[in-house]
């Protein structure tokens, strides 16, 4: 069962359980699905990889969102939002740990031949592509800066 269809699936489910928030956020998802299968070349298909990208965007949008409310003393809104975000992060691989991100940016800057923070945009781009979908583009950012300063 493909990314699109499990969302589907799990709107039926979150019905008939009236939990509305898992409602509202799958609601939400699939409408970004549907989007991204009928724009302009996508000849209605919605590949798994691209589905997870969605979602991954969604999840930082509403951390970030779940941020700001926090700083304007909004907890109530600040939860609601963090409450869609664990819906939404169901949906993603497993993160991984700082240590496994540690160990795996290490390996590319040895890959890439990288020694200094001059070379951190080529770091960048190999680790973007390699770790997408298992660590955060922040986190990913933060260690390589880390490592090679």
């Amino acid at each position: 069962m493909n990314l699109y269809d499990r969302v589907s699936e799990d709107i039926k489910n979150a019905m008939r359980a009236k939990d509305k928030v898992a409602l509202e956020t799958l609601r939400n998802i699939k409408k970004f699905f549907i989007e991204a299968k009928t724009a302009p070349g996508a000849n209605d298909e919605l590949s798994d990889e691209a589905a997870l990208k969605i979602i991954q965007k969604l999840v930082k949008q509403g951390k970030d969102a779940a941020d700001i409310y926090i700083g304007q003393s909004r907890q109530d809104l600040a939860d609601a939002e963090l409450a869609q975000v664990k819906v939404m992060e169901a949906y993603l691989p497993q993160q991984m740990s700082a240590e496994e991100l540690e160990a795996a940016v290490k390996t590319i800057i040895v890959e890439t031949g990288a020694t200094s923070a001059k070379d951190m945009g080529k770091v960048m781009g190999v680790a973007s592509k390699k770790l997408a979908g298992l660590a955060e583009g922040r986190a990913i950012s933060a260690k390589v800066k880390e490592l090679l300063g």
